[in-house]
């Protein structure tokens, strides 16, 4: 749902100096867990394990990085709400975790605490997992949704419930990204247009109107789409011109400007050297091309890490470091990378989901450290 931290771990060897461990290269965060990928394909997770969400085979909680089997082909993974789904660099797709709307996309409602195969396709090219359904694209530009339907946000026009495996997306084949959010989904075409279908009960598709939608529905005419973000409630986006857009429920300040939910997308200030943005739950954060970080709305939890609890309708600068790359995930708690690749979280840790080794909230973002 929230696509979307990660840090350097070394030894100290006797005789000869030992390699530096593998450099984090993503990151996905749900509810109270986190997991990310490093360099060399290898899976960590922390953080609450109810539904066996670390996979690692238990339902144990670990207050710091486990290592989710010997596989190092891992090459992207997100975080649904007590779930995650990860693609392996030769085109397969996993899922583990809750599955009681079939989210896994397995055949089944049974919950798995280690991955499991999602069908035999080796074509999957990226996928996004929001609280109870799934979506992802195919090397070849089709879509897929899978999951809880109850409002239509698998796209198929609501002809199913509940799906327990993929179900393809109309015929379209210029699928460029998706993301799915609690109830709802947003995609990206080729060709920059934008479109959202599912709940709409406070305006999180962006169509100008309440209600929900069974089938893909564009986004205004504007084609100039580049990355686009689903949260709780709400959605974001940038454009190719470098300017941030969000629209849906505004009770935190998640779109970033003051005021009552929006139906449409509504311009968040006037700067345009945005460059990435994750939304998670009612916290959104996002990424300048100078390297800056900002978050905004629900800061219950310190995740705005500007040193209260106050919600902020406007972004709000995390310190004063420049070295924030685009690559982030946010929720109840955020993590993010820096360009030397460490990983940083910070916020809500009552599940251990900081990697601390603590359940200490955190309200600065604190260096996660991974074993060697």
């Amino acid at each position: 749902m929230m696509v979307i931290g990660m840090v350097i771990g070394g030894v100290v060897a006797l005789a000869a100096p030992a390699a530096a461990a593998p450099a984090p290269s993503d990151v996905a965060t749900g509810y109270g867990h986190t997991c990310t990928i490093r360099t060399d394909g290898s899976l960590w997770c922390w953080g609450g394990n109810y539904s066996g969400q670390l996979g690692d085979g238990t339902t144990t909680s670990r207050t710091t990085p486990v290592r989710v089997g010997s596989a190092t082909s891992w090459a992207g993974i997100d975080g649904g709400t007590s779930y995650n789904c990860a693609v392996r660099t030769d085109g397969t797709l996993w899922c583990w975790g809750s599955n009681n709307r079939g989210q896994l996309g397995d055949g089944t409602t049974t919950r798995r605490t280690a991955p499991v195969q999602v069908g035999a396709a080796t074509t999957w090219a990226g996928v996004s997992a929001g609280d109870s359904h799934t979506c992802a694209v195919r090397t070849e530009g089709t879509l897929w949704c899978w999951g809880f339907n109850r409002f239509g946000q698998l796209g198929d026009g609501a002809a199913v419930y509940t799906a327990t495996r993929p179900l393809q997306v109309g015929t379209a084949t210029n699928w460029a990204s998706v993301t799915a959010g609690f109830a709802h989904t947003c995609a990206t075409r080729t060709d920059g247009s934008l479109w959202c279908w599912g709940d709409s009960s406070t305006g999180q598709l962006g169509t100008g109107a309440l209600g929900y939608k069974t089938t893909p529905t564009q986004v205004g005419t504007g084609t100039s789409w580049s990355e686009v973000t689903a949260g709780y409630l709400f959605t974001c986006a940038t454009r190719t011109d470098g300017s941030l857009w969000c629209w849906g429920e505004n009770g935190y300040g998640q779109l970033g400007v003051t005021g009552n939910y929006q139906t449409a997308p509504i311009q968040v200030g006037t700067t345009t050297t945005w460059n990435g943005v994750n939304a998670g739950f009612d916290t959104a954060c996002a990424t300048r091309t100078d390297g800056s970080l900002w978050c905004w709305g629900n800061n219950a939890y310190g995740q705005l890490a500007d040193g209260t609890t106050t919600h902020r309708y406007a972004p709000t600068r995390i310190g004063t470091a420049t070295t924030w790359t685009a690559d982030a995930a946010g929720g109840y708690h955020n993590c993010a990378f820096r360009t030397d690749v460490s990983l940083w979280c910070w916020g809500n840790n009552d599940n251990a989901q900081l990697g601390d080794g603590t359940t200490t909230q955190r309200p600065a973002p604190q260096q996660v450290s991974l074993p060697s």
